[in-house]
């Protein structure tokens, strides 16, 4: 999968099935993450090039992206402008 523009693949990180405390969480429960990790780049737009890169680690905005399903595994295609951080 290569995006185009500056699009950007991102597989999301697993819901978590805990609390701290320890209580599990059940599906119908579980929050959307807003985190990730990019899998592909795209080339930027307008020369402007792209601040992330493949392997990143991101915080995302919790509506941003487009959810698709390739070869069995759920990921995002999202500009970057809806990538609000890069976690260290």
């Amino acid at each position: 999968m290569k995006p185009i523009n500056d699009r950007v693949v991102v597989k999301p990180a697993a819901a978590e099935e805990k609390t701290t405390g320890g209580i599990i969480i059940p599906d119908t429960a579980k929050e959307k993450p807003q985190r990730g990790e990019v899998i592909a780049v795209g080339p930027g737009k307008d020369g402007n090039k792209m601040t992330v890169k493949k392997g990143d680690s991101i915080l995302y905005g919790k509506y941003a992206g487009q959810e698709i399903n390739w070869e069995g595994v759920d990921y995002l295609i999202m500009r970057e402008d809806d990538i609000l951080v890069i976690l260290g």
